[in-house]
């Protein structure tokens, strides 16, 4: 019993040995086979620096033709011109700098035109705001004279539409657009003169006091106005459409009267109308 006992130690000892061997086989296995693969790796990347290599000297031979190449086109073109090498690139280097010269002439050319374009254009739209500035200041003057311009009730007792009282009050109407007017001086005792589609004749005046008499004339029938006023609307209906015309009389004096006559829109319009 005691020998057995003694011999157990030993063949521990002896089986821990063979696995340190299979360990360190193992190992070195593995070290062989790593060594291996980076062998492997590293002459992977040998034979791609070699084909870069490779390529990278034929572009240089090719580099260098061209270059040969172009230096005997150089050689022949200045054979060719009479001229030398050196000779040849002054001349290359003149031509450069005249096409540098040529380029920043046009680009000064064209800025200097673009300039004057702009300028141009600015003095276009000052003009335009001045003429925008001159159409407003004109409508509100025109405002402002039909502001000042009056209605009054004429003589048939209807209300009259703006009463103009001077030649330029009455181009403001005119202006206005709403109805024809026509402008007329009337003598007096003279042959009843048309206007539009009516005749007046001027029977008497009366500077002084501002009156006249006149007769009106129309579809066929006289009408007399008697001691009107001046300024004062003498309202009378005529054609089919029973149409209101209006007449003003501006101005009188111990031969004539001077004024207008108002007919509406829709109002027949003389061939030849007095105006």
């Amino acid at each position: 019993m005691s020998d057995d006992i003694e011999q157990i130690p030993e063949v521990h000892t002896a089986s821990g040995g063979g696995a340190g061997k299979w360990i360190l086989l193992l190992l070195a296995v593995m070290y062989v086979a790593g060594s291996l693969y980076f062998l492997f790796q590293l002459r992977g990347r040998l034979d791609e620096l070699g084909k870069a290599q490779t390529a990278s000297d034929k572009d240089i031979a090719e580099l260098r033709e061209r270059m040969q190449s172009a230096e005997a086109d150089s050689e022949a073109l200045a054979k060719q011109l009479g001229l030398t090498k050196k000779e040849l690139a002054q001349r290359s280097a003149d031509l450069l700098r005249q096409q540098r010269a040529a380029e920043e002439r046009l680009t000064a050319e064209q800025k200097e035109q673009i300039g004057q374009v702009n300028g141009d254009l600015a003095s276009v739209k000052s003009d335009v705001g001045g003429v925008k500035s001159d159409v407003a200041s004109t409508k509100s003057e025109l405002s402002s004279t039909i502001a000042k311009l009056q209605s009054t009730i004429g003589d048939l007792g209807v209300q009259s539409g703006l009463i103009a009282r001077t030649r330029e009050d009455l181009e403001v109407l005119k202006h206005k657009g709403d109805r024809n007017y026509y402008e007329f001086t009337l003598v007096k005792g003279a042959h009843p003169q048309a206007v539009s589609t009516v005749s007046l004749q001027l029977k008497k005046t009366d500077p002084k006091r501002g009156k006249f008499t006149l007769n009106v004339t129309a579809d066929d029938k006289t009408i007399e106005k008697k001691d009107r006023n001046v300024s004062e609307p003498i309202q009378f209906y005529t054609g089919r459409d029973h149409l209101l015309y209006e007449l003003v009389v501006w101005t009188v004096t111990k031969k004539d009267a001077s004024g207008y006559l108002s007919t509406p829109k829709s109002a027949p319009v003389p061939v030849t109308p007095s105006q």
